[in-house]
Order: structure tokens, then C-alpha cells, then sequence
């Protein structure tokens, strides 16, 4: 029985020995397997990409001229509202509908019947005035010897006097009713007073006219007159030009730069014009003045009412900094460039832009000349990225290629004769100047 005790407490004792080392061994057989070396065929780590490429354009550094536009429209140097002066029915019209015409031809015609018999009784009346008139004379050139015999008495000489001036004031009252008789029958011929183009008729064949009503309107095109407004800021920013403007006008002496004409379709009128003196008076709901100027239109290819741009040189800027305009990159009103740097890296940097000129655009601060902007691939890259920069095709709008000459700017304009009554107007600020 204490044999059995003690077996049943060697085999306790064996147990709990035995718990232990099975514990120990497994975490030996673990601990090989976690820290094996991975074998040396397992594949490398990938390659790095390679910086992006981009294209990049010089900055240029050029005189400038800064160019101003304004909106206006086309009008006629002469524009002639043709209308009756009598009444009467129309009775033909002479013109072909928006043509040339010439000052004195025939447009319309009215019913000169009326009018016709009203000039052969204002003659009628005028023959039995200078009848009576006839004897009157006759009366007093034998009353005067015979009043002086004492045949007759004074007073009837002088009544025979007074008679004969009567007839005298009746001459002259038929005589001009027969002169406003032959202007009634002369104005039912209505004619054009200046050469231009003639307008589409208001008044039909048969309609009854009345006087003053508008029958159709002559425009005189050639000069071709363009009216556009600029602010009070503006005229009052170049009062000292417009000054100069007014004495060479009276000298009748050429002045002012030329100015350009953008039609509605895109394209540039060929002919320069002349600018005339502004309004005499400001708006006083708009705040602008309206300027006139003159283009010859000797094809008469330009009507009144259409659209037109008018654009001149209101500035020569001194070495202006230059960049393609798809090198600004414009985020809530702020303005930066990614510039590549010597590096080869990019760094953006933010710049304040000025006018634009065609495909470039003026940087007033930021950059400096010879410095390498990004024209292309700008969704690319970001700040301190290296990049591979390739110069823009020469084919590409919009750039100027590294090393290439720069850009030529449009020159201005040549001063050009103003035409006839024109003057110079205020010159325009920037754009973006109100």
C-alpha cells in the first residue's frame, strides 16, 4: 500500500516533470521555422521611375507696346433721313434698295397733279395782279400833268397812287405764291442730298404721305464713322493729350497713333483710321464719353450697325518679361509659374502677371530673364521634383523654343493723316482700367 502511494506520487511527479519539457520543446520547434533566413532567389525590390519630361520656353525679355481695346459700333459719317415735304400719294420709287446713289437723284415720286394745278393758278393770279397793276400806272401817269393844271383834284391823284401801290404788293404776293407753287411741284420729285448708300423704303407704292414722313435714309460710308465710349478715368488720365489733340486739329496737322478696326468675324480691317475729338459732355449714368473716329471704306464694304473693336498703342513698355500664356497657372486670383532651375528641379513659384500680347503674357514681378519656365506637362510635376526639360517645338504655338531668338512682339501701328473733321481722342489706359 505505501509502494502504491508512492508510485501514484512518482507518477504525479513524473506528470508534472513532464508538462514542462513538452512546453520546452515545442517553442524550440518554433523558434527554427520564424527565424530561417529568406532564401537568396526571392525577387529585388522594384526600379525607381524616372523623372518626368516637360517642355520648357526662356523667358524673353523686349520692348513691348501695350495695346488698348474698346466696343463700339459702325455708323455713317452722314446719315440722311429722306422725307415728304408735301403731301400726296407715292407714285414711284427710283432707287435700288441698299445701292450707291448720287447727291440729286431722283428716289421717290409723288402725285404732282395737285400741285401742278395749284402752280397754273398761282400764274393766273399772278397775270390779273400785274394787269391791274398796268392800269393803275396808266392812271396815275395821266393824273400827275393834269392834277398840276387843276383838271382834277389831288385827292384823286392821290388815290390813283395809293391804287398803284396796292397793285404793286399784290405783284409781289402772286409772284412768290407761284415760287412756293413750283417748289410744291419740285418736291414732289424727292431726291437723295448726298452720295451713299440708300437705306430699304418705309413707305410703299400708293400709300398716302404726308409731310415729314420718313420714306428711307441715306448713309454717307466713306469715312465710315466708329463710336465707342471710355470711362471717366480714361479721359481723364490722357486730358493732356487730348489738349494737344484739339491745336493740331486747328492747324489741321496729322496727330494721334492709328487705330485698328476688329470686325464681328475675328478679322482686321486693312485700312487705318483717324480719331476724332471726344464728346463734349460725360455721362452722367454711365460715367463714360463717347469718342468718334474715321476709317476709309472706299469699297464700301462696311455698313452702319455693325459690331466693331477698336484697338491702338496706349503704351511701350521697356524690357518687358514675356512667357507663353499656358505657362500661368492662375488658382483664386493668384498667379505662379513653375520655373526649372539650374538643378534641373522644379520650383513654383508666384508672380504678378500684366497685359497680354497675342500668345504671350507680360510678367511685371517674379521672374528673370534667360530663366526656364514649364509650357507642357505641368500635371506632372510638383515643387522640388527633378524633370528631364526639353525645349518647345518650334512648330508649337504658344512658346519660344530654349535657344531659339525671342519672340517678336506686333510692332504698333504708323501715324497715320486723320480724316477729314477727326481728331485725337483720349488715349486708353490698360486693360482692366475702368
Amino acid at each position: 500500500m505505501h509502494l502504491r502511494f508512492l508510485r501514484r506520487r512518482f507518477g504525479v511527479l513524473v506528470l508534472f516533470q513532464s508538462v514542462p519539457s513538452l512546453l520546452l520543446a515545442s517553442v524550440l520547434l518554433v523558434l527554427p521555422a520564424g527565424c530561417q533566413k529568406a532564401p537568396s532567389g526571392a525577387p529585388p525590390a522594384p526600379p525607381q521611375m524616372p523623372p518626368p519630361e516637360v517642355f520648357v520656353s526662356d523667358v524673353v525679355q523686349q520692348d513691348v507696346p501695350v495695346y488698348s481695346e474698346w466696343l463700339g459700333t459702325t455708323d455713317g459719317s452722314i446719315n440722311a433721313q429722306i422725307r415728304s415735304r408735301v403731301q400726296g400719294y407715292l407714285h414711284e420709287r427710283s432707287y435700288r434698295e441698299g445701292t450707291l446713289v448720287k447727291a440729286g437723284e431722283l428716289l421717290f415720286s409723288i402725285d404732282p397733279r395737285p400741285y401742278s394745278a395749284s402752280l397754273d393758278q398761282a400764274k393766273g393770279d399772278l397775270g390779273r395782279a400785274e394787269a391791274a397793276l398796268g392800269k393803275t400806272r396808266l392812271d396815275v401817269s395821266r393824273y400827275t400833268p393834269l392834277a398840276k393844271e387843276g383838271a382834277i383834284s389831288q385827292q384823286e391823284l392821290d388815290n390813283a397812287i395809293q391804287a398803284d401801290r396796292g397793285n404793286q404788293a399784290a405783284v409781289a404776293a402772286a409772284r412768290a405764291a407761284v415760287k412756293q407753287a413750283e417748289l410744291n411741284l419740285e418736291w414732289t420729285q424727292v431726291r437723295s442730298p448726298i452720295d451713299g448708300i440708300a437705306g430699304i423704303s418705309v413707305a410703299q407704292i400708293g400709300d398716302l404721305i404726308s409731310a415729314s414722313t420718313l420714306l428711307t435714309t441715306v448713309s454717307r460710308v466713306d469715312p465710315i464713322k466708329v463710336t465707342f465710349p471710355i470711362s471717366e478715368r480714361e479721359y481723364l488720365k490722357f486730358a493732356t493729350l487730348i489738349s494737344g489733340a484739339m491745336q493740331a486739329e486747328k492747324r489741321a496737322e496729322s496727330h494721334g497713333p492709328a487705330l485698328e478696326l476688329i470686325l464681328g468675324d475675328g478679322n482686321v480691317y486693312p485700312e487705318r483710321g483717324g480719331v476724332a475729338l471726344p464728346d463734349r459732355e460725360v455721362d452722367v449714368k454711365t460715367g463714360a464719353i463717347l469718342v468718334v473716329s474715321y476709317f476709309p471704306n472706299t469699297k464700301n464694304m462696311l455698313r452702319p450697325g455693325l459690331y466693331a473693336k477698336v484697338r491702338t498703342v496706349t503704351e511701350m513698355k521697356q524690357g518687358a518679361l514675356l512667357v507663353p500664356q499656358r505657362a500661368v497657372q492662375e488658382l483664386q486670383g493668384a498667379y505662379r509659374i513653375a520655373v526649372v532651375g539650374a538643378d534641373n528641379k522644379v520650383a513654383f513659384r508666384p508672380v504678378k502677371v500684366g497685359e497680354r500680347v497675342g500668345q504671350l503674357w507680360v510678367i511685371n514681378e517674379g521672374l528673370q530673364p534667360g530663366e526656364r519656365v514649364i509650357v507642357e506637362g505641368l500635371q506632372k510635376v510638383r515643387d522640388g521634383v527633378p524633370v528631364i526639360p526639353k525645349p518647345v517645338p518650334a512648330a508649337a504655338p504658344g512658346g519660344v523654343a530654349s535657344g531659339a531668338p525671342p519672340a517678336t512682339v506686333p510692332p504698333p501701328p504708323a501715324l497715320t493723316a486723320a480724316a477729314p473733321a477727326a481728331a485725337t481722342p483720349a488715349a486708353v489706359a490698360k486693360p482692366g482700367e475702368k
